[in-house]
């Protein structure tokens, strides 16, 4: 499906754009659904072949995205960050489009997957709305200052999103 939010796009990230990420990590609104990352892992993850590490921009920057797995065997690509600083404007919405279609029409993923923490309501709504099915949830996987989160596993298949472009054109 060609997603129609005027000059929205994914581009590759550049050092210069890594200010704005770690500010945009740090936002309390975003620190509570991410672990946020120090400047050397964005910049390890910027050059490893395995990791798209994209900008959302349209005039300006409105966010970041993160893909693993693009090497991988399986074709199963991990749909590891996305963080929306323009908040309220469907830009959440539009790119998690976007990164669907980068992944099964440029990386031939069979399957896209992610995972996010159970009280973020809002971003599982949206994945839910964008095709995602929930897998399961990983109980108290993990440890934040002394409290335990659960993370719920959602993902789509390649068929899944070919079927939802299918419906999206008639």
């Amino acid at each position: 499906m060609k997603v129609n939010k005027p000059n929205l796009r994914l581009c590759k990230t550049e050092k210069a754009d890594l200010d704005y990420i770690i500010s945009a990590e740090n936002d309390d609104e975003n620190r509570q659904y991410i672990i946020p990352w120090s400047r050397e892992q964005h910049l390890q993850a910027m050059l490893n072949h395995d990791i798209a590490h994209l900008i959302v921009k349209n005039q300006t920057r409105i966010g970041y995205v993160i893909l693993a797995g693009l090497l991988d065997f399986n074709q199963n690509i991990e749909f590891r960050r996305i963080v929306i600083t323009e908040k309220g404007k469907g830009y959440g919405k539009v790119t998690v489009e976007m990164v669907k279609q980068l992944a099964f029409e440029t990386y031939n993923a069979h399957r896209l997957w992610l995972d996010v923490k159970v009280q973020n309501k809002v971003a599982q709504a949206v994945y839910k709305k964008s095709g995602f099915i929930e897998e399961g949830t990983l109980r108290e996987c993990l440890k934040i200052n002394g409290k335990y989160d659960s993370l719920i596993v959602m993902s789509i298949l390649e068929q899944e999103y070919r079927n939802d472009c299918l419906n999206y054109s008639e």
